[in-house]
């Protein structure tokens, strides 16, 4: 299982507009790592006036090959996957700074063992694949919030630890829970802190993962651009569970 040929590298970089002043320096999007526990690990709704001090559009990135259509609309894409949890509060953002409501983020990623749902096996484990864990989306609210519960990912042969994202606009829900229509504005891969990843590695069920681990300096994809390249805030620990931050900033 992997997906660094040359030609999955980068889909394009898109132009970055950076946010100059103490606002945006306090904001930090994607900049700091902390390791402490927070008090509750729930996401964060963040406000407008903390998205619009960020004017960058983040770096688009390769779909890859285990992108499946159908993504749930679902807040919680666990199914009760074992694993560390890992509460993502993704706000997006257009190129004018401004947050946009009723955007479907989608994401999708691997479980502790690094095997995708739709493709059980590609990592060498002999899973139950029903094609859906780990994977979905759910529309921001007012202030462009998506709040998204799953676990840690874990890993496989060539990549570092990553969740593939896509923002959708226009969607229309459908009855059977998923979503039809709309423009895609954006694909890229959220990362973690090196640091983190190190230490989640020494807990079960992520401990019994023996395929060797890629390192975010050793991944082909991931260019060490942080935030504007996905890099995700994140806090909590391994006992407490994650929280992940970042601004998607999208061209819509």
């Amino acid at each position: 299982m992997t997906d660094t040929s040359d030609a999955a590298r980068s889909v394009g970089r898109r132009t970055v507009l950076v946010a100059t002043g103490t606002t945006a320096a306090a904001l930090a999007v994607g900049a700091a790592v902390s390791t402490e526990a927070p008090a509750a690990v729930a996401a964060p709704d963040l406000q407008p006036a903390a998205a619009a001090a960020v004017c960058s559009l983040t770096e688009e990135l390769t779909e890859g090959p285990y992108y499946l259509d159908g993504a749930l609309v679902r807040s919680n894409i666990t199914e009760g996957k074992p694993g560390i949890t890992l509460a993502l509060a993704l706000t997006v953002v257009n190129s004018a700074c401004t947050v946009i409501p009723n955007a479907l983020v989608e994401v999708w990623h691997t479980d502790a063992l690094g095997e995708y749902s739709g493709y059980v096996g590609a990592n060498g484990h002999n899973e139950t694949d029903d094609g859906t864990f780990l994977r979905g989306g759910v529309l921001t609210n007012s202030s462009g919030v998506a709040n998204i519960t799953t676990i840690y990912p874990g890993w496989y042969r060539g990549r570092c630890v990553h969740i593939h994202v896509k923002v959708h606009t226009g969607v229309t829900l459908t009855s059977d829970g998923s979503f039809t229509g709309g423009s895609t504005v954006h694909t890229g891969q959220l990362f973690i802190n090196e640091t983190i990843t190190a230490a989640v590695a020494k807990v079960s069920p992520y401990s019994t993962n023996t395929v060797t681990r890629t390192t975010l300096a050793q991944d082909g994809i991931y260019d060490d651009g942080g935030a504007s390249s996905g890099l995700l805030t994140v806090t909590g620990s391994t006992s407490a569970g994650y929280t992940g931050t970042l601004t998607l900033g999208v061209s819509s």
